[in-house]
């Protein structure tokens, strides 16, 4: 089923919305929350209370890309919920991609923030369009589905010290760029 009829299931208020996002994206969610919290029942709690919030969202959000706007809930389910288990002493070993763009995307949430988090996206996409397609990729499992560096070196078949290198420095290059381009880091 496409996203466009998986959207108008939500808006007609149909239970079967949930079965059919969780067919298409259910892995990818389960992926991105185990990814980041690294403990399966957290995971599927994490996944579980997406779909809820997409069924309590959807009327009045009519998202253009669906599986963004999932993953997106996902992911901030799942830092919501890392944060707690480390601010009660459960912390997990593997938070290390979020603390590395931490230094230069700040986690800011207060309305007026909006605008400046909106350019700093977009900038961040201008950046990565510059750079060559398997470092964007790279860039991409690492910070937005918070890959491993080994996993991502087994998936692109280079050793895990080159792919942290080549991460390292595209973090630089970032910094770099936003600072050009007037952020203030």
């Amino acid at each position: 089923m496409d996203d466009t009829s998986i959207i108008e299931l939500y808006w007609k208020r149909n239970e079967q919305a949930i079965a059919e996002t969780e067919k298409k994206y259910g892995k990818l969610c389960y992926r991105i929350a185990d990814n980041i919290l690294k403990q399966k029942e957290d995971s599927e709690e994490c996944v579980n209370d997406a779909f809820m919030k997409a069924w309590n969202s959807i009327p009045p959000d009519r998202p253009t890309y669906f599986s963004a706007y999932l993953c997106q809930i996902v992911k901030r389910l799942a830092l919501s919920k890392l944060r707690y288990n480390s601010a009660s002493k459960r912390q997990h070993d593997n938070i290390l991609s979020y603390e590395e763009l931490s230094d230069i995307v700040s986690n800011k949430q207060t309305p007026e923030d909006t605008r400046i988090m909106a350019e700093l996206s977009n900038a961040i996409s201008n950046f990565l369009m510059r750079e060559k397609k398997i470092n964007r990729m790279m860039f991409i499992r690492r910070y937005w589905y918070y890959d491993s560096i080994e996993i991502i070196s087994n998936e692109f078949k280079i050793n895990s010290k080159t792919v942290g290198s080549i991460l390292f420095r595209m973090r630089k290059r970032l910094k770099k760029y936003l600072k050009k381009e007037g952020f203030d880091l």
